[in-house]
């Protein structure tokens, strides 16, 4: 059983920057898809970037090169960096895998205030 758990929110201002992490335990298969999702209040749930076992990366639209996706492998985490944040990105972000089935963490809030 594959388990995910976020870390690395908080409270930021507005073009701060944070960087999210989720750890991964349990079996990773060689082909997957990793990301993150984001929801804020009253909202659904939202697609923010992936990263293929390949090495492929995409992101939301509204993105527009602020954040970076990464896996490091060897620790079995995936990041995301996060700069130049806007009160509209504060929300819940929740780490997903698929390989096959899908697993999700249980999120980490991001506020973004002054």
């Amino acid at each position: 059983q594959v388990q995910l758990k976020e870390s690395g929110g908080g409270l930021v201002q507005p073009g701060g920057s944070l960087k999210l992490s989720c750890a991964f335990t349990g079996t990773i298969f060689n082909l997957y898809v990793m990301g993150w999702w984001r929801q804020a209040p009253g909202k659904q749930r939202e697609f923010v970037a992936s990263i293929t076992s390949g090495g492929n990366t995409l992101y939301g639209d509204f993105v527009n090169g602020r954040f970076t996706i990464s896996r490091d492998a060897a620790k079995n985490t995936l990041d995301l960096e996060m700069n130049n944040l806007h009160p509209d990105d504060t929300a819940i972000y929740y780490c997903k895998l698929w390989q096959g089935d899908d697993y999700w963490g249980q999120g980490t809030q991001v506020t973004v205030s002054s």
